[in-house]
């Protein structure tokens, strides 16, 4: 039994913002929370943070990590504030962060964008998870892994991200030299503001086996590397090269300088960094074999552990102890859920249904959900594909883009918001088909992350893939997940999964599946399964032609100062 007057404090570093929670080691009771937006946000079409004011191309997105500082120094005092605890009692501090977003540094840590000579160059800024525009590089190296039998590459479903460290490295290197030269460290934000905690740095064993290519020991060959660009050859050593540090183990103690910022005692433990989905797990105590676990925000990330490994087509990678110690974490997941929900009300939704939704006192997310419920199942006509943002699973492409079939004169905004609704819950359906078909059984979903409010969207999904559905009791999932590994690495409990048992909570099958609706259902999936292969595995590759298409536009129209489009994705949906 752990002291009942000792708290943990979590931070969750998500796509907008960062936010702070305290949480007692006892029985993982939350006492308070704050939250701190970024001041830059996301940086997708200029660069607001440098005064020359740079145009962005397609596909990028970039943040300044002295953002991430900011949350520090806000949220964690105003959380602790709003706790009424003595920040005395605080045992220990974690965080987590979006991945794979990556920061480019000196050999002491400091960002590259924060020495005067780079503050105009992209390149130097912190490439945000959903940096996109380093698909080119990416696909090269996923050609020449298959032309050379790779054996790392079935642990990735056979295809490696864009957003990943190899693909937005090599892209640094090709694009901007000298960058690439002055960076000593190409760091996991996640273990960048550890070390900026902690004053250690040192490489979490999550991000580093997911996004690093880093399997049974090693990373990706000199070789390899060398045949991608030779100048590329000692990538790991020069630019990743560190200690890896275990789920839950201390790395370092807080300092001075940051127990300033935060307001905590001088020398208490910081955890070694985590991902935002990969964390949340414990804090829904679903770390037992067979529970795929959904992060539903923005984007999806689904987890899972089992004790056996094997090769998931289009996973985005298997990990041994990537979620807790002794078993393989599964992770897949869809780029875009509350982002495009979040695109069609900000510019697909007439004047009038916001005029309503204000009149009525609830969100237009709220008015479309009331009248989309009341359809009978494919009683819109449509079928929509969840690729607005590319595809993360199964079919690992960027390239990929959003559809939605079926229209006509009579279609309503609430028939497509359901289409899109319904495209998200199939998109998920395809990748528990991809797990289960390929040996790793699931047979409950948990629900983590801002789109749990959405209580018909949550019935849909237990609809559409016939399984209970449970929900985390957290509204704070990351940040509670974060506060766990911090009880562990202060020695409250001697591993996670003790540690989650006691301090992780979720409403076991709060949402049990329809068999009506499921066989309705089937019927949609399948005209959805046959779009979903014709768009997107090869036999017609429209998507990538119009995207190429784009992007010559925007080159031929930089000189005018035309910039492409980008998205203000409301942060209920983050």
């Amino acid at each position: 039994m752990t002291d009942e007057n000792t708290y943990t404090i979590g931070v969750d570093f998500g796509t907008l913002s960062g936010r702070a929670v305290v949480v007692r080691t006892s029985d993982g009771a939350e006492l308070g929370s704050a939250e701190h937006a970024y001041s830059h946000a996301v940086m997708d079409r200029t660069l607001t943070a440098s005064a020359a004011n740079v145009e962005l191309p397609p596909e990028w997105a970039l943040q300044v990590p002295a953002d991430y500082v900011d949350v520090l120094k806000t949220a964690v005092p105003a959380a602790v504030e709003a706790a009424g605890i003595d920040p005395a009692q605080v045992i220990g501090i974690a965080a987590d962060f979006t991945a794979c977003t990556m920061v480019p540094t000196t050999a002491d840590g400091t960002p590259l964008c924060e020495l005067e000579q780079f503050a105009d160059r992209p390149h130097a800024y912190v490439k945000l998870w959903k940096h996109h525009a380093a698909q080119p590089h990416a696909d090269r190296i996923n050609d020449l892994a298959r032309e050379r039998g790779e054996s790392w590459l079935p642990r990735y479903g056979r295809l490696i991200s864009s957003e990943w460290q190899f693909a937005k490295g090599l892209q640094l290197l090709e694009e901007d030299r000298e960058i690439y030269d002055a960076m000593d460290r190409w760091v996991e934000a996640a273990d960048w503001i550890v070390w900026q905690l902690g004053g250690q740095y040192q490489r979490n064993a999550c991000t580093v086996g997911y996004k690093g290519i880093y399997q049974d020991g090693q990373h990706v060959g000199e070789d390899f590397l060398a045949a991608l660009n030779p100048d590329f050859a000692t990538f790991v050593q020069d630019k990743l090269e560190q200690p890896i540090a275990q789920l839950g183990d201390a790395v370092g103690h807080l300092t001075a300088e940051a127990a300033g910022w935060t307001g905590l005692p001088e020398g208490i433990a910081v955890a070694a960094g985590n991902v935002d989905a990969h964390v949340t797990l414990p804090a829904a105590n679903a770390v037992e074999n067979g529970q795929l676990t959904l992060i539903m925000g923005t984007s999806t990330c689904h987890v899972l552990n089992s004790d056996e490994l094997h090769e998931v087509p289009g996973m985005c990678g298997v990990v041994d102890g990537g979620v807790i110690a002794g078993k393989y974490g599964y992770e897949a997941g869809q780029s875009g859920v509350g982002d495009i929900f979040g695109w069609f009300v900000s510019s697909g939704v007439p004047a009038a249904y916001t005029a309503e939704a204000e009149r009525r006192g609830i969100s237009v997310h709220a008015y479309l959900t009331e009248l989309a419920e009341q359809q009978p199942i494919g009683g819109h006509g449509l079928v929509a594909l969840d690729w607005h943002n590319g595809n993360r699973s199964v079919l690992v492409d960027t390239e990929l883009s959003g559809l939605i079939i079926g229209q006509t004169l009579a279609t309503r905004p609430e028939d497509i918001y359901r289409a899109l609704l319904e495209s998200t819950a199939f998109g998920t359906r395809t990748i528990i088909e991809a797990f289960t078909s390929s040996g790793v059984p699931i047979t409950e979903l948990v629900v983590a992350g801002g789109l749990l409010k959405n209580r018909f969207l949550m019935q849909m999904y237990a609809d559409v893939t016939g399984l209970p559905l449970s929900t985390i009791t957290s509204e704070q999932g990351p940040a509670v997940g974060s506060a766990i590994h911090a009880a562990v690495a202060a020695g409250a409990y001697p591993d996670v999964r003790t540690a989650a048992a006691s301090m992780g909570h979720r409403t076991v099958g709060a949402y049990q599946p329809d068999s009506e609706a499921t066989a309705a259902y089937d019927r949609l999936f399948a005209e959805y399964t046959a779009l979903h292969d014709y768009f997107g595995r090869g036999e017609n590759d429209v998507m990538k032609r119009l995207k190429t298409l784009r992007r010559e536009a925007w080159e031929a129209s930089t000189s005018d100062g035309v910039s492409a489009p980008t998205l203000e994705v409301p942060e209920e949906l983050s």
